[in-house]
């Protein structure tokens, strides 16, 4: 299969180097794998992204997967001519996890000129469905620096 990313020279060190000083920084995301058309990454269940019930947070699972789609836009479209940012995203909470880590891959489900499409699943540290969620990203030219 022949790789989705604009380059392939891009590491998971820098990834997670890019996101320092961020929100997925803050609550310990970390990316954990590119392959060729799907982008890795993982985050705890801990104090910071559970709610009162001692479950995952939904918000904390919606920020997963906007992290990890959202990333994913980037690596596809040329940084020097465009940037990308979230547009539209949903989440279905299907199981609740109360310790460990859970883990979200995306996938496109389209890739074009103004939008992309992401299926991102997460799991918990069993491999059961956690969270289904679809995020949309709007491919935007970047603006010339006056």
């Amino acid at each position: 299969m022949k790789p989705i990313w604009f380059s392939l020279d891009i590491s998971l060190d820098q990834l997670n180097e890019n996101g320092r000083n961020t929100m997925g920084a803050w609550v310990g995301m970390e990316f954990t794998e590119i392959g060729p058309n799907y982008l890795r990454a993982m985050m705890p269940v801990d104090h910071r992204t559970v709610q009162p019930y001692g479950l995952l947070h939904g918000g904390a699972s919606a920020a997963l997967a906007e992290t990890v789609g959202s990333v994913a836009s980037a690596l596809i479209i040329d940084p020097e001519k465009q940037i990308c940012v979230g547009l539209e995203i949903n989440a279905n909470h299907v199981r609740g996890v109360r310790e460990g880590y859970v883990h979200a891959i995306a996938t496109p489900l389209h890739i074009g000129s103004a939008t992309h499409v992401w299926d991102i699943r997460i799991t918990d540290d069993h491999h059961k469905l956690v969270c289904v969620s679809r995020l949309t990203v709007a491919v935007l030219a970047k603006r010339k620096e006056a």
